[in-house]
């Protein structure tokens, strides 16, 4: 597995993980790939959605690694309350067997900020972990758009939020909406990466967003992507 500087580098806290799956053998595995990686940390297990929501209060993790189908409580309810909840919530993603399941668009509807399939190779196991926990792009934007297309449920009028966006910050949603970072759209716009990191906060503040997963998904349902 190769790192970048700024994966590691001198001042950068270890991310830390916490792994939530009722299949032990999984977890060991998932523990087994991310300890094996520098500068990430897997603190906590939990077996369960309510082990899952105490273990994150517990241990104050920077991502989570949720299966989407548990005991006592699922994934989806377990991620609400950790997102509801806590003051500053660790970044959740949701593991799947299949990517094309109404349970994972629930998730991310309830605030996961991405989904991982649980035959995804180790790199990219290490890569969901590392985007979500450090960078500004999103996570799958394919297989999001393709979530939202098949399970999304459009509003019948457009919310009020459409009308507010500026020219430049539709422009810089519909840019979000295909995966690039800031500093990718800054070059597509031929402006800063601070202006459109302003420009992305002022999205995210319109649409009642907490990430950039959850203004895409409005994006879509509320037909903003298809006016495009």
């Amino acid at each position: 597995m190769t790192t970048t500087p700024e994966d590691t580098g001198p001042g950068r806290a270890a991310i830390r993980v916490v792994l939530a799956d009722d299949e032990r053998m999984v977890r060991t595995a998932l523990r087994a790939i991310l300890s094996a990686e520098p500068g990430i940390e897997v603190v906590g297990e939990a077996a369960t959605g309510a082990e899952a929501v105490s273990a994150v209060r517990e241990l104050r993790p920077d991502v989570v690694l949720m299966d989407v189908r548990m005991p006592e409580v699922d994934g989806i309810r377990a991620t609400e309350q950790i997102l509801r909840t806590m003051p500053e919530p660790p970044r959740v993603v949701v593991v799947t067997t299949f990517e094309n399941d109404s349970y994972v668009y629930e998730a991310l509807r309830a605030g996961a900020a991405g989904f991982l399939l649980k035959r995804a190779d180790a790199d990219s196991l290490v890569q969901a972990v590392r985007i979500v926990a450090h960078s500004d792009s999103l996570l799958f934007p394919a297989a999001v758009r393709a979530l939202a297309a098949e399970h999304g449920r459009p509003e019948p009028e457009p919310p009020a939020w459409v009308a507010r966006l500026t020219a430049r910050e539709s422009e810089v949603l519909r840019w979000m909406a295909t995966g690039l970072t800031n500093a990718e759209i800054a070059g597509r716009m031929g402006v800063g990466a601070a202006t459109v990191k302003t420009h992305v906060a002022s999205v995210l503040a319109k649409t009642g967003a907490r990430d950039r997963t959850q203004a895409v998904i409005a994006a879509y349902e509320s037909g903003f992507m298809e006016a495009a």
